[in-house]
């Protein structure tokens, strides 16, 4: 069982930047794919980023690449979300999920075993 708590949202304004963070419960967190997955109003959810269990090898969705960076520590059982030149479109809750299947078959939210209960995100323009 992992208990994950995101933090880190808020409001900013289009160009900036925010960093979100992902705390999870457990001694095992080394053994799970981390992902993070968004919901807009209206919307259904869907993928953004995932990472290996050690954090060697990452994914992202085309609409993040090059904006947004996951990573892990794995001594603080804690996974990130840093997201730099956000757009209005980024508008969303942000979740955070673990996964304790492959990575490689890691696909869409059906894939993942746990989730956080989210962290608002709005870019205002």
């Amino acid at each position: 069982q992992v208990q994950l708590v995101e933090s880190g949202g808020g409001l900013v304004q289009t160009g900036g930047s925010l960093r979100l963070s992902c705390a999870a419960s457990g001694r095992t967190f080394n053994s799970y794919v981390m992902g993070w997955f968004r919901q807009a109003p209206g919307k259904e959810r869907e993928f953004v980023a995932r990472i290996s269990y050690s954090g060697a090898r990452t994914y992202y969705a085309d609409s993040v690449k090059g904006r947004f960076t996951i990573s892990r520590d794995n001594a603080r059982n804690t996974v990130y979300l840093q997201m730099n030149g956000l757009k209005p479109e980024d508008t969303a809750v942000y979740y955070c999920a673990a996964r304790s299947g492959s990575y490689s078959s890691a696909g869409g939210e059906y894939d993942y075993d746990y989730w956080g209960q989210g962290t608002q995100v709005t870019v205002s323009s």
